[in-house]
């Protein structure tokens, strides 16, 4: 238990640093920030307002021509990201072009019409954005890291690659936060992005700046990565869809930092979208051969899966209780299923998940099966092979206002000091415990609700007081489940509610199957233009 008392004291040497600096912090004005009375501009073109599997039909029947839906998609992005600074480097006159050659097949297509288009290429003509951690030519891929700044990609991921091939259109990249090791998108390369539901907060990290997009309505469907929640978190904060896929189905390949150590088994890429009919094609277009393990294609009935609801970790003394709107929005969905589908749902406490943040962070520190140690964050930091930034070093040219990283990545690599690298035999016993129990209760038709995080979409900086809340999302990494982000409407304060469906692996079509069943019982995403901050 001596790594838990170390977590302990990094904790709070996390958040008594924080308290001493935030009033420094605040002073910095990073770039990007918006003023807190703005709301975004209402969405007056219905096209923003519609499934990119329909814009995809849309476009194949020539009812709206590709160049219409991308220049629809090009002014939302111009008349909402001076809000938010979600989108850091667009290719919008590529696109257009793309767009024009998109339209121009669909008009000489002689070989089967619309039937063969949208087997061969489902998405063709509809735009997507992209996470600037992963590479898409000739965009930047800095992650975030200002020595970065000059690196242009000249591949595209193949996750990019398989949606490109699908037809779909990028536009752009989007902001995430230094290194993607932190649950807010901020940098001191691209400054920080907002939340389109209230510009004075968190959109989420790693993946802030495509759950932004998204869910301002400057986006349709977008590619996330979540090594801790990087998809699920924004997705909730920003009220759209997200999908974590089974580990090892979606390639990980050309997004940067590389995962190292065990890390690549808990490394996962997939979708995010406004819309849950989006999700499933997406993932089938994303995960290339390897689709034929999920079997997408097989009719799910709801009534004969078997539901379990978890409303909380059990009490964790590193994590905050979860908000009363979040703990009943469980509970409604709850009586939904039972009162809608005629299904039993069974309320569970499961006492391993008190520990998750420390199973997260045990593992993620642990040697790979080679005996390799994973990179460390310092290094990663200098983006130097073998060299290390000197983390309160950092943190004195940081209070000067000279440092190019930003306070939450320096207090990583602080924590970095005093973690361990070797798991403890008690973490090892809970997290085994814990793998074991889950996949025997899921089994191929189990369904747990649990929630997405404990707070609703945070304040800016102030995840700095509870670094350990990502555990909520963070546990199913290491577990390798897939998981779905569910939006379930607004709390009383206009911010997104939500819920994480949990299924077996390789059982992805079974909460991608609930996600679009909450969606016509609560509404999925709610347009966020008329809420005040």
């Amino acid at each position: 238990m001596a790594s838990g008392r170390l977590e302990k004291l990094a904790a709070w040497f996390l958040s008594r640093l924080a308290a001493g600096l935030l009033a420094v912090f605040r002073l910095l004005s990073p770039r990007g920030a918006a003023p807190p009375a703005a709301t975004l501009p209402p969405i007056t073109n219905p096209l923003l307002k519609t499934p990119a599997v329909r814009l995809a039909a849309m476009i194949r029947r020539r009812e709206v021509s590709s160049v219409e839906v991308v220049h629809a998609y090009i002014d939302r992005i111009q008349e909402i990201n001076p809000l938010i600074n979600a989108m850091v480097k667009d290719r919008f006159s590529q696109a257009l072009q793309e767009a024009a050659q998109a339209d121009r097949l669909i008009e000489e297509e002689t070989g089967g019409g619309e039937d063969v288009l949208e087997d061969k290429l489902p998405f063709l003509g509809v735009p997507i954005t992209v996470k600037e951690a992963f590479c898409l030519q000739g965009m930047p891929n800095s992650t975030g890291l200002v020595s970065r700044s000059r690196v242009v990609s000249g591949y595209d991921a193949p996750s990019v690659a398989l949606l490109k091939r699908s037809g779909a259109i990028p536009l752009g990249v989007t902001n995430c936060s230094e290194l993607c090791m932190w649950l807010e998108s901020h940098n001191h390369l691209y400054g920080i992005t907002n939340n389109p539901y209230s510009l004075d907060r968190i959109p989420g990290g790693s993946s802030g700046g495509e759950g932004s997009i998204l869910g301002g309505a400057g986006s349709v469907i977008g590619v996330g990565s979540d090594v801790g929640g990087s998809i699920r978190m924004p997705a909730f904060f920003n009220g759209i869809f997200g999908h974590k896929p089974t580990s090892g189905i979606v390639s990980n390949e050309g997004q940067h930092p590389p995962a190292s150590g065990l890390q690549p088994g808990f490394l996962t890429t997939g979708p995010m979208c406004r819309y849950a009919q989006d999700l499933l094609p997406m993932l089938q277009v994303m995960a290339g051969p390897n689709a034929d393990r999920l079997h997408l294609t097989s009719e799910v009935d709801l009534k004969k899966l078997r539901f379990f609801s978890v409303p909380h970790d059990g009490g964790s003394p590193l994590v905050s209780p979860v908000d009363k709107q979040l703990i009943q929005a469980q509970s409604r969905v709850v009586q939904c299923l039972q009162s809608q589908l005629g299904v039993s749902v069974e309320i569970l406490t499961i006492p391993q998940l008190r520990y998750s943040f420390q199973i997260w962070g045990a593992m993620m520190a642990a040697p790979g099966k080679d005996g390799k140690m994973p990179t460390c964050f310092s290094e990663l930091m200098s983006d130097r092979p073998g060299k290390k930034v000197w983390p309160l070093w950092e943190m004195v040219k940081w209070t000067l206002g000279l440092s190019p990283h930003t306070l939450a990545a320096i207090g990583l690599a602080t924590v970095e000091l005093v973690q361990r690298t070797e798991p403890t035999p008690f973490v090892l016993q809970q997290k085994d415990a814990l793998q074991r129990h889950l996949e025997d209760l899921l089994g191929d038709d189990g369904v747990l609700l649990y929630p997405s995080h404990p707070h609703l979409a945070p304040k800016h900086h102030t995840p700095l007081f509870t670094p350990f809340n990502f555990s909520y999302t963070g546990i199913f990494n290491i577990l390798g489940l897939p998981v779905t982000q569910v939006p379930l409407g607004l709390s009383v304060e206009g911010l997104p509610l939500g819920v994480q469906v949990v299924v077996g692996k390789n059982q992805d079509r079974l909460s991608l199957a609930v996600a679009v069943y909450l969606e016509k019982a609560f509404g999925g995403w709610t347009e966020p233009g008329q809420v005040k901050a």
